[in-house]
């Protein structure tokens, strides 16, 4: 809870205070339903030429992904709620300003996976 001193989330400008639905345009489900929170993002050559052209929130996420994370990883370092970051990401991915690799193996089959992801996780917050 804010003091009165302190501004609100929406008044100092921190993105996690702002609705979600005003990021995604209302969509809660992105143009690539299947896209999972451990699939890794990177940057496209094409994303790297044109940041300019891009809202805050998608620029942010073709800057960060210059280095190769998982959606889950691009949502904790943005503190973006995890469907958002999904909707965003899968946005980029259709417009061609980010490239998406889709794990190989079933996550339900690699628990090794998925404790890399939560200890990856864990070390971001």
């Amino acid at each position: 809870m804010n003091s009165p001193d302190s501004p609100s989330e929406e008044q100092s400008g921190n993105v996690s205070g702002i609705r979600p639905y005003l990021l995604t345009s209302g969509r809660a489900q992105p143009v690539d339903d299947s896209l999972e929170i451990e699939a890794q993002v990177a940057t496209s050559s094409h994303g790297a030429t044109a940041p300019g052209n891009l809202t805050f929130e998608h620029r942010d996420i073709v800057e960060l992904c210059r280095t190769t994370m998982s959606v889950a990883e691009i949502a904790a370092l943005l503190r973006l709620h995890i469907g958002v970051a999904r909707v965003l990401v899968a946005d980029l991915a259709a417009l061609g300003y980010v490239v998406v690799r889709r794990p190989a193996a079933a996550l339900d089959q690699d628990l090794g996976m998925i404790e890399r992801v939560i200890r990856g996780l864990e070390t971001i917050r």
